[in-house]
């Protein structure tokens, strides 16, 4: 590799979702460069839970371990009347055991999650990342993109192949491409306020660890964060910044008299459901809140961050390994925008409204049932792959419906040859076509000769020893993953390297015919490899 080939990918911003997509770009083997304005990470009292999709994203980027052992996990969101302090329905995520390996979400403090991201990266591709460098401007060209940065040793050059602004709600890149941003900011702002006060032994309090408390007048969210309890309620228009006195008496008129009870930190800000009317100009992306800021309400700031983090990566990855066409890269703002537009964002001001108790008309994100623990932890995303406008952030009913283009792939859990595999690790870094099928019958399989595309043979008849398929064949003990997805025998199923379904379609075992590969080369724009069938 050479020339303009050995450039790296810019990722502007040195905050969660700057540091996730950088973690993804390593993962994918794709030079990568992080620039951050300020000389250290953020301290300020920000976002505190990590959903369960979050999680499964770190997972595939070889960062959850980290997250984990600084986080506090939790299997309720509990929401709790504040007038008369009980206890309504709440949202219980071990709900989601044959969903995911992570039936939970996590407390951790934005300001905590950070560095450990950071020290991830660090470890994983040393001095990549770069304090205290701010970009000034940028030019693009054919085939890169030229920044221009301040830093503490005077103006730096850098190219790159692509720049991602991951820059925030007030991005300077937007800025420069003259994005404009679409959207209304509430006169109610947000308090924030972290308190130290002992309510498990000194001062009993058996509330969730996420707590929603709804009050037409004066309603709260208190999360229990791994070294503190986190306080947040809405400040009314006008209203002057509480003393720390006026803090320490509110918390208590939620939770009561409690002895020790100490403000350690506070911020206050605005409610925003602003989107940028474009999220690509020619090399450079918006992502996160320089593309969306939405404030967070039921944890879908940062979190849908991620899902742009998510998507973006290995869309890159594909282009610049040369296995997909530039056209891959459409997708990326076709999916994302209506999840943060009309998906987040209006989850958002329902979750308002409901807290308000001025409408109890979101019965699909408040309850106990399986379809709102998967809508509350981001599993229920399902994304426009096929640009028909056909997608959904709500999962609703008791059970599971059958799968469908789009939806994320529960990760479900299969035998190979080598022990138990879960799905999410199948395609990690390629396209999987899983074909549900009798492995007895030596059913027709594509060669493996796709570059990015794998093909496995799913049955519950393990495939004997002297079988042309055994290392291909995937075990499916009583069909229990077949069951669980809704797909029929002889159903093929695509999966994407984000683990969302790209494609289902029926096909003919004993025949030469595949089309999962034409669906496969209609999303990469490639022609699909001459192989014979095995």
């Amino acid at each position: 590799m050479s020339g303009q080939e050995s450039l790296p990918v810019a990722v502007v911003g040195g905050g969660p979702i700057g540091l996730i997509t950088a973690l993804g770009l390593v993962r994918y083997g794709i030079p990568v460069v992080v620039f951050e304005e300020d000389e250290t990470l953020s301290l300020d009292t920000k976002a505190g839970t990590v959903l369960t999709r979050t999680l499964e994203v770190l997972h595939r980027y070889d960062a959850v371990d980290d997250v984990l052992r600084a986080s506090l996990r939790i299997d309720e969101i509990g929401d709790i009347d504040r007038a008369t302090g009980t206890a309504r329905a709440s949202v219980h995520t071990g709900l989601l055991g044959d969903d995911t390996r992570f039936p939970f979400v996590v407390n951790i403090p934005q300001h905590h999650l950070e560095p450990v991201l950071r020290r991830r990266l660090e470890e994983l591709a040393p001095g990549i990342v770069h304090m205290g460098h701010r970009m000034t401007g940028f030019d693009q060209h054919d085939d890169h993109v030229s920044l221009r940065l301040d830093t503490p040793t005077g103006e730096r050059r850098v190219a790159a192949r692509y720049l991602l602004a991951c820059d925030g709600g007030r991005s300077q890149t937007r800025e420069q491409l003259g994005i404009t941003v679409e959207g209304h900011t509430l006169d109610q702002r947000y308090m924030l306020v972290d308190l130290e006060a002992d309510l498990d032994v000194a001062n009993p309090r058996d509330y969730p660890y996420l707590a929603y408390f709804g009050d037409p007048a004066e309603w709260m969210i208190l999360v229990r964060q791994p070294h503190c309890w986190r306080f947040l309620y809405p400040l009314e228009p006008g209203a002057p910044e509480p003393d720390r006195a006026e803090l320490a008496a509110k918390a208590k008129r939620f939770i009561g008299d409690v002895d020790g009870l100490r403000v350690l930190g506070t911020n206050i800000y605005p409610v925003h459901h602003r989107v940028a009317d474009r999220w690509r100009a020619g090399r450079v992306f918006l992502m996160g809140d320089a593309a969306h800021l939405i404030t967070p309400m039921w944890a879908l700031g940062l979190n849908t961050g991620v899902l742009d983090a998510s998507n973006l990566p290995w869309r890159l990855a594909w282009v610049l390994r040369g296995w997909a066409d530039e056209s891959l890269l459409d997708g990326y703002e076709r999916e994302q925008a209506p999840v943060a537009v009309r998906g987040s964002g209006e989850m958002a001001e329902a979750a308002r409204a409901y807290m308000d108790r001025r409408d109890d008309g979101v019965s699909a994100m408040a309850g106990g049932g399986w379809g709102v623990a998967v809508t509350r932890s981001l599993l229920g995303v399902r994304l426009d792959v096929d640009g028909t406008g056909d997608w959904s952030m709500i999962a609703t009913g008791e059970t599971p419906r059958p799968l469908r283009a789009g939806d994320r792939l529960p990760d479900v859990r299969l035998f190979g040859p080598d022990g138990a595999v879960h799905a999410h690790d199948l395609c990690a870094d390629t396209f999987v076509g899983l074909y549900f099928t009798d492995a007895r019958r030596n059913p027709r399989l594509p060669a493996d000769d796709t570059p990015g595309l794998r093909r496995l043979v799913v049955s519950r008849w393990d495939a004997p020893l002297d079988s042309p398929l055994r290392d291909r064949a995937l075990f499916d003990p009583g069909s229990r993953a077949m069951r669980r997805l809704g797909v029929g025998p002889d159903t093929a199923v695509l999966l994407r390297p984000d683990g969302h379904v790209a494609a289902i379609a029926a096909f003919d075992p004993t025949i030469d015919v595949d089309p999962l590969g034409a669906a496969h080369a209609r999303i990469t724009g490639r022609v699909p490899a001459e192989g014979a069938l095995t």
